[in-house]
């Protein structure tokens, strides 16, 4: 059960609204954003496009890695137009998501990105582990609400039975949440030691 919600699956009047959101994320990310961001958006990018193309398979469905804490630590505000470069690659070389659902993938990956720059924006105590761990998780969790939340308000149907979309769901990605929060966690420490300058104030 992946987290790039195909074509369908949402009702019209939740892909507009979706889209317009993603419009304004968008927005809100290119505002101020500088010459010197754009190799750092870039290499993000990368990594969130070959990243989010990984299956892992667990038990009869697979899920695979968003980086939302990890990219909102790094790139901040910033972090939805890595994650919007990411999408458009996925769906013009694999045809990997929607394109009326673009945008609600587009916020499913980007919002919790940007809690979790918000979170540590005010959060300073938490080491430089900690934080990673803390915003992979999150990052994770809040992707999962946030289409539980869609898939309701297009059908309830969805959260109908025992083997409901949306327990399996829940059930899939609890052990990529704390898996992705350790590699975070992991990732985040060895950068910062290596190179404290991509963080700017995140940490």
């Amino acid at each position: 059960m992946y987290l790039h919600v195909a074509d369908g699956v949402l009702t019209l009047p939740v892909a507009i609204s979706t889209s317009i959101g993603a419009i304004g994320v968008l927005a809100y990310a290119l505002k101020g954003t500088k010459e010197e961001d754009i190799p750092k958006i870039s290499l993000l990018s990368g990594t969130f496009f070959v990243a989010s193309l990984i299956n892992i398979p667990i038990g009869p469905t697979s899920v695979h890695p968003l980086l939302g804490g990890f990219l909102g630590i790094i790139l901040g505000r910033r972090a939805p137009l890595a994650v919007f470069v990411g999408l458009v690659l996925q769906a013009l070389l694999f045809q990997h998501g929607g394109v009326s659902t673009f945008g609600a993938n587009l916020l499913l990956m980007s919002i919790p990105a940007l809690l979790v720059h918000w979170l540590f924006t005010y959060v300073k105590k938490p080491s430089p582990f900690q934080k990673g761990f803390i915003g992979g998780f999150v990052a994770i969790c809040i992707a999962v609400l946030l289409l539980i939340t869609l898939l309701m308000f297009s059908d309830s149907r969805y959260g109908d039975g025992a083997f409901s979309v949306i327990r399996i769901v829940i059930v899939a990605y609890l052990p990529l949440a704390l898996l992705e929060g350790v590699l975070t966690g992991f990732a985040i420490k060895h950068l910062y030691a290596m190179k404290p300058s991509l963080f700017h104030r995140s940490l």
